[in-house]
């Protein structure tokens, strides 16, 4: 007879915590758990009040970062021995509800290369200092792709002519978001200064990284407008190692796809050595996302550009308390 693992509250707390160690948009953290003991069933709900109107008005970006949560999720159920079956927008008539996952379900297997992948899970930061210009091994670019490919995705190496199409169109949006005073007050909202106390939601100042003075790499500098006294300057890579994410299609389930995959292919590239961060600007601006696509053979839409590669790990950034996102009952 098959025995389940223990899930008591305290170990729903525990896979949640885990599940929001995930990355998300500006770290709005716009998730929320629910945990039904009857039914040993978790729904994960978008809490559209961290929604950014500006920068995501279709929510595309939030649901990647409900999705990069979800994956997490999923490799601490199978760390701890759960058997899980997992459904996307179970409830077609409630937009908000975007998937549940049911424990200990017999029929289903152990996700034993998820479960692998745990012990990055608390490890993955988003690193928005240089990178070495090592270039990561094709063996390790075929593991990554595959690492997509698992949860439904495509990611592509970007090779040059066309990644200096999308250097140049993260440029564009960068002077596109500094004219726009509207993104600059939300952006705003979601970063702190060195005053703050104690922060558990955003991008707090030590988080920003140096200013960047030379070099070609994409990093988003949450600072704005403002300056930051004493911040430092570095020169980043010259050479960037940037992939594409995409989907076939583009709708909700896509981009829950999407950021399962995008979580997945961060955690496989943590237990490997590499550090990463998003260039996000162009994605905002639906003129310029539909110019990611690489010109001769991309097809579908692009959901993520990553940058990967060696370099110093990014500091940790703060979680909301499990108890402000989880709710049980009976």
């Amino acid at each position: 007879m098959l025995t389940h693992p223990t899930l008591d509250d305290t170990a729903v707390e525990s896979l949640v915590a885990d599940a929001t160690a995930a990355p998300s948009m500006h770290n709005a953290q716009p998730w929320h758990f629910d945990y039904s003991r009857a039914s040993r069933t978790m729904l994960l709900t978008a809490d559209l009040d961290r929604a950014m109107p500006q920068a995501d008005p279709t929510t595309r970006g939030l649901h990647l970062g409900c999705g990069a949560a979800l994956l997490n999720l999923r490799a601490a159920a199978a760390h701890a021995g759960h058997r899980t079956a997992t459904t996307l927008l179970p409830a077609p008539q409630t937009p908000g509800l975007l998937a549940s996952v049911r424990f200990d379900v017999p029929h289903e297997p152990l996700d034993t290369a998820l479960s692998d992948l745990y012990s990055a899970v608390p490890d993955r930061h988003t690193s928005r200092y240089p990178f070495t210009e090592r270039r990561i091994p094709e063996s390790l670019r075929t593991a990554l792709v595959e690492a997509a490919a698992q949860e439904g995705a495509q990611l592509v190496f970007l090779t040059t002519p066309h990644r200096e199409v999308v250097l140049d169109l993260v440029l564009h949006a960068e002077g596109y978001d500094r004219m726009d005073d509207g993104r600059e007050v939300e952006q705003r909202r979601w970063t702190h200064d060195a005053s703050a106390e104690s922060p558990v939601e955003g991008i707090p100042e030590y988080a920003f990284g140096p200013a960047k003075r030379g070099g070609a790499a994409p990093v988003r500098d949450f600072a704005g407008r403002r300056a930051v006294p004493g911040r430092p300057y570095a020169d980043f890579e010259k050479r960037p190692q940037l992939a594409s994410l995409s989907t076939t299609r583009d709708g909700p389930a896509d981009w829950l796809r999407a950021g399962q995959a995008l979580e997945r292919v961060l955690l496989l590239a943590t237990c490997q050595g590499l550090v990463s961060s998003f260039a996000t600007q162009p994605l905002e601006w639906p003129d310029l996302r539909w110019l990611l696509r690489e010109p001769v053979a991309g097809t579908g839409y692009v959901q993520m550009i990553l940058r990967l590669g060696y370099g110093p790990q990014g500091p940790r950034t703060p979680r909301r308390p499990v108890a402000e996102v989880l709710t049980i009952t009976s």
